[in-house]
């Protein structure tokens, strides 16, 4: 299909270029047409500027750019289509060659005489659009070298800006981060813990049967060394390692004086310390981290963390890929999230679904019986679902919801252990606002509805409750109109089911009285 037009969209505005002379899809291919799009002296004799319609402003610009990026046609392009296109009737249609497909879709639906093309539906139209953002400020004789450029860029630096907004602090990226690096930490402090237990153990093997921690046997390493020099003298330090049990380090003394292990020399020694240090100074950096984890979570997702935990919470957020992400799943959703193996080999051997995924870390789920696992893992999912989302879309943090969701959890298990009813989530939530309210030291929740939106002139609360007594008065007649007409057609109605009653027994008594006709002809003619 031909191309009549083109829709040149920039950063200084729009143009209108007719198209003069094109090829066809056979003899686009050619290499010699190709370059064509590349000299101005022969592109500029295909195309011809029609309109060009420069933005007033910096805003404008951005407004139309937003709109375009979402695939919807701006009042300013359409005055500007309306106002260059020619009128095009139903069997012959004028052909629009436009860059981006969604804003293709919104011109032709609202300009049901244009067809539009796009790169991706026409390869004519896909050149013809690129020769026109190459050779764009010299065709527009109306611009200055340089002002396509800087239009750009400060049009690239608006949007992007309002791309990408969001408040620092409450940036999730970072928790994803950091329980990723938890994990990791995990991992790696295990395996190196593990090898230092094997090599340090040749020298002191009964150190493995007191000390089961891994930490604390690394700092003992370190602070033992060679078994043969630990007296009497070391018996405060080792207490302090092991949390003031003097008896593990007085066990540890006896048992270093009878050691079975063998020497070691300076050489192996330093190495193992050396090893022991890395260990330990991973175990200090792990709960850091972790440290660092919860006071994100108390910024970024603090009613999520008073409800399921900060661990929990940061594996859902992750698993989940944002905060905003996780607020718009449904209960159903977070519920199994984590288990996707598990659910789809179910669906595919035709199984029982799995109950939970990685809420089953919870202590909620632990706790409860093992009839109530399924139950309460479904409340549990709802209440973190309606967590996330206070989470996301609130302004102020504050855990007053997560502590009253996490009430209401404890709740439901007593409620599956003994049968006494729960609180109903109307008067939870209530009684969190009313606490939320009293922090901020707010009486009326609407008090603060002004700085952040604009309300319309005229608009108060005294108009509102107005507004809302005559609602409630017309419901009230309503009621009362569908009552009188009931009423009087109360008699009415009990005299028509007593003439069906009638009617029926007179179809059954002559429906009976048929069939005795009907045998008494069959005897005859026997």
């Amino acid at each position: 299909m031909s191309v009549d037009y083109l829709l040149h969209e920039s950063g200084v505005g729009y143009a209108i270029f007719k198209v003069r002379m094109q090829a066809d899809s056979v003899g686009q291919r050619l290499k010699e047409v190709q370059e064509q799009s590349q000299d101005l002296a022969k592109f500029g004799k295909m195309v011809e500027l029609v309109s060009f319609a420069p933005f007033q402003g910096a805003a404008q610009a951005l407004e139309n750019a937003n709109l375009v990026s979402e695939g919807i046609m701006s009042d300013y392009l359409k005055t500007v289509l309306e106002a260059n296109m020619p009128k095009a009737s139903k069997k012959n249609k004028t052909v629009l060659g436009v860059t981006d497909r969604g804003l293709a879709g919104s011109i032709k639906a609202g300009f049901p005489s244009l067809e539009c093309e796009t790169s991706e539906t026409s390869e004519v139209c896909a050149d013809l659009l690129r020769g026109l953002r190459l050779h764009a400020e010299k065709l527009l004789k109306q611009l200055q070298t340089g002002d396509v450029d800087r239009a750009q860029l400060g049009l690239g630096h608006a949007y992007s800006r309002a791309k990408v907004k969001f408040s620092v602090q409450k940036n999730d990226n970072h928790i994803i981060q950091a329980i990723a690096t938890i994990d990791h930490l995990d991992k790696a402090t295990n395996l190196f813990s593990m090898r230092v237990r094997e090599w340090y153990g040749w020298h002191f093997p009964e150190l493995v049967k007191i000390v089961s921690d891994n930490t604390k046997y690394a700092q003992l390493a370190l602070l033992i060394k060679d078994k043969k020099t630990l007296t009497e003298d070391n018996l405060h330090d080792l207490a302090a390692i092991v949390d003031d049990d003097e008896a593990i380090a007085r066990s540890i003394i006896d048992a270093a004086k009878v050691s079975m292990g063998q020497d070691i020399s300076d050489a192996d020694m330093e190495n193992v310390m050396s090893f022991a240090e890395r260990v330990v100074s991973l175990n200090k950096y792990r709960k850091s981290v972790g440290n660092y984890l919860v006071s994100k979570m108390s910024i970024v997702a603090p009613n999520l963390a008073a409800l399921i935990g900060e661990t929990v919470g940061a594996r859902l957020i992750s698993k989940a890929g944002s905060l905003t992400n996780l607020a718009k799943y449904p209960a159903s959703t977070v519920q199994i999230l984590g288990a996707e193996k598990a659910l789809f080999r179910a669906l595919k051997t035709k199984g029982n679904t799995p109950k939970f995924g990685i809420i089953y870390h919870s202590s909620f789920i632990g706790r409860a019986g093992a009839k109530n696992k399924g139950r309460i893992s479904r409340f549990l999912a709802n209440k973190t679902s309606i967590a996330s989302r206070i989470d996301n879309f609130s302004e102020t943090p504050t855990t007053k919801f997560g502590e009253a969701l996490k009430a209401q959890v404890e709740e439901r298990l007593n409620f599956y252990a003994t049968g006494e009813a729960p609180t109903k989530n109307e008067q939870a939530m209530q009684a969190a606002m009313n606490a939320v309210l009293g922090d901020i030291n707010v009486e009326d929740p609407t008090a603060g509805a002004a700085e952040d939106v604009e309300v319309a002139d005229g608009v108060t609360a005294q108009a509102t409750e107005q507004a809302v007594r005559k609602e409630k008065s017309k419901d009230e007649k309503k009621k009362e109109k569908k009552d009188k007409k009931r009423k009087s057609m109360g008699g009415d109605s009990d005299d028509d089911e007593a003439d069906k009653k009638e009617k029926k027994k007179k179809r059954k008594s002559e429906g009976v009285d048929g069939d005795k006709k009907e045998k008494k002809k069959s005897r005859k003619s026997m």
